[in-house]
């Protein structure tokens, strides 16, 4: 059964006129998570079609297929499945669904809205890698994903598509789902493995513990996002030629985008990678259709609260990695909070500062004692309370973080040569950075109303961005 608006906030999906639909083309469909409507849809017949082939065939077409992994760091997955050492047995591979990043809740609707499209991505992957075991980590308070997750497990194991000799064949492989207990530095691949093996979710050093050599019960180990997975049906179904055939070189197919904030329509779409820009996704007919109450644009996140703000004339930068990295941020986990022109900047930086400090797991003094320390500063300075030293006291702090230069004006926002974008970082992994980076953005974009809070001691009106809560929080 079909319904014009099953799930309202995602009416990107349904008014999608000619653009290519990977991964959502089953959610305009109320029983999209069936095993019934799955089948129906050309539901594992990818896999069939890869069982037909070797498995370094299938490792080759994903290899060609330049699929870029959608988690965050973007390296091409048939490259990173090559990482693994030789003869070294057993391996596993392990689906990071512990989604966190602030503003990104792309990853909860695949499990939620189709887990079977999941499921097979898995099947795929194991059976391209020589795998006999998936572990798919699930974050801990998305009860729904779970839920659906399980009941898809418990058909795919009745029908035969997972367990003993999938579909009549030699090919064999179990997958565990496992529940995260809601922390956002789990989704760090090597703190993932540590809550995996039942220890306290903390990311360890790299090197040796590089998870393709190193990894799950210290064995070699292939960790690869949700929506990277559900991509595999399509690869395997249509091959690595109709997959580039969308998107650019750099960047091929398609990727879901989170749009949250002030825009007139928020929700998840499926664009075109590489080609789409955010000019297109954030005043698009089909997609975000202008700020709300047609107000100005004051700046955007372009990658989940992690990544470095961009301001209206960075608009026609298109969704390709490298681009956005050469303006000084990054895609990341494929989301976009929007602010506009009657944003309280401060207290919109005080928004994700909170929660990175809170989310700090301990382990890396810079990031545990860092983070704190810029949430209690920009607190004071949001109440009217700050000093003209808080500010320095703040980059001191930043510093100890993110060393090295970094800029501190507007006017030297593209000037990227000595201080690309990852920053430098103290800590084991990018939590750290993660608390300093909207705190940076704030005070170098938007140095003016820092100044003007510090020395009128002005208390304004606080409007955070509004974005989709890590966890389902609010």
């Amino acid at each position: 059964m079909t319904t014009p608006y099953p799930y309202p906030w995602a009416a990107g999906f349904y008014d999608d006129g000619d653009r290519p639909q990977i991964v959502t083309s089953r959610f305009r469909y109320e029983d999209s998570y069936t095993l019934d409507r799955y089948l129906s849809t050309g539901g594992y017949e990818g896999l069939r079609k890869a069982l037909d082939s070797a498995p370094g065939a299938v490792h080759t077409e994903v290899r060609n297929s330049t699929l870029l992994g959608r988690g965050g760091a973007g390296f091409p997955a048939g490259v990173k499945w090559g990482f693994t050492p030789q003869g070294v047995w057993p391996r596993y591979l392990v689906v990071n669904g512990d989604e966190s990043e602030p503003g990104t809740y792309k990853d909860r609707l695949l499990m939620e809205l189709d887990p079977h499209q999941l499921i097979e991505g898995c099947l795929i992957a194991c059976y391209a890698t020589g795998l006999s075991q998936c572990f798919l980590y699930v974050r801990g308070e998305m009860a729904l994903a779970q839920e659906r997750i399980a009941t898809a497990l418990d058909e795919a194991y009745d029908n035969g598509y997972v367990g003993k000799n999938v579909l009549g064949t030699d090919f064999s492989v179990d997958i565990v789902l496992h529940w995260g207990a809601g922390a956002y530095v789990v989704g760090e691949e090597t703190a993932l493995i540590e809550s995996l093996e039942g220890e306290r979710g903390m990311p360890r050093l790299k090197p040796p513990f590089f998870p393709a050599a190193v990894g799950l019960y210290g064995k070699p180990t292939i960790v690869n996002n949700v929506e990277t997975l559900a991509n595999l049906p399509f690869i395997a179904n249509n091959g690595s030629a109709a997959y580039t055939a969308i998107g650019t070189e750099t960047s091929p197919g398609t990727r879901m985008i989170a749009v949250s904030g002030h825009v007139k329509r928020p929700g998840v779409y499926e664009i075109v990678n590489g080609s789409t820009t955010f000019r297109d996704l954030l005043y698009g007919d089909e997609f975000a259709q202008g700020i709300r109450d047609d107000n100005d644009l004051k700046a955007f996140v372009p990658g989940g609260g992690s990544a470095p703000w961009f301001l209206p004339d960075q608009l026609d930068i298109p969704f390709e990695g490298r681009e956005a990295g050469q303006a000084g941020s990054m895609l990341g986990s494929g989301a976009v909070m929007v602010m506009d022109a009657t944003t309280d900047i401060p207290a919109a930086a005080l928004t994700l500062v909170k929660f990175y400090a809170h989310e700090s797991c301990g382990k890396c003094v810079p990031c545990r004692e860092g983070g704190t320390w810029l949430y209690r500063i920009l607190e004071r300075i949001v109440a009217g309370d700050g000093t003209d030293a808080d500010l320095d006291t703040i980059r001191e702090v930043g510093a100890t973080i993110c060393p090295g230069e970094m800029p501190h004006a507007a006017s030297e926002r593209l000037d990227l040569e000595a201080r690309p974008f990852p920053y430098q970082m103290t800590t084991i992994c990018f939590v750290g950075p993660s608390a300093y980076v909207p705190v940076h953005s704030a005070l170098t974009l938007f140095p003016e109303e820092f100044e003007a809070r510090v020395t009128t001691r002005e208390v304004r009106t606080m409007i955070p961005v509004t974005a989709a809560p890590a966890g389902g929080e609010t």
